[in-house]
């Protein structure tokens, strides 16, 4: 019998990665409006790029979670 479904500390692990990610979009969104070297704007760009696509691989995972209800 396979469940393809989230343990709950595979949820609560998930949960946190995601919160993770997204505080780290919003530092690099936030710092490359007051950073004036073009090289670590380009990174922090590559951050971002990068981070939103974590954030929405996460969420395909966290659509499996288990829940109480």
């Amino acid at each position: 019998m396979e469940i393809n479904a989230l343990a709950y500390h595979e949820t609560m692990d998930t949960h946190e990665l995601l919160n993770f990610k997204t505080n780290c979009l919003i530092r690099s969104k936030l710092m490359q409006g007051i950073c004036f070297d073009n090289d670590l704007k380009a990174l922090m760009q590559k951050d971002v790029a990068q981070s939103v696509a974590a954030i929405n691989e996460l969420k395909q995972l966290y659509e499996k979670a288990r829940t109480l209800h």
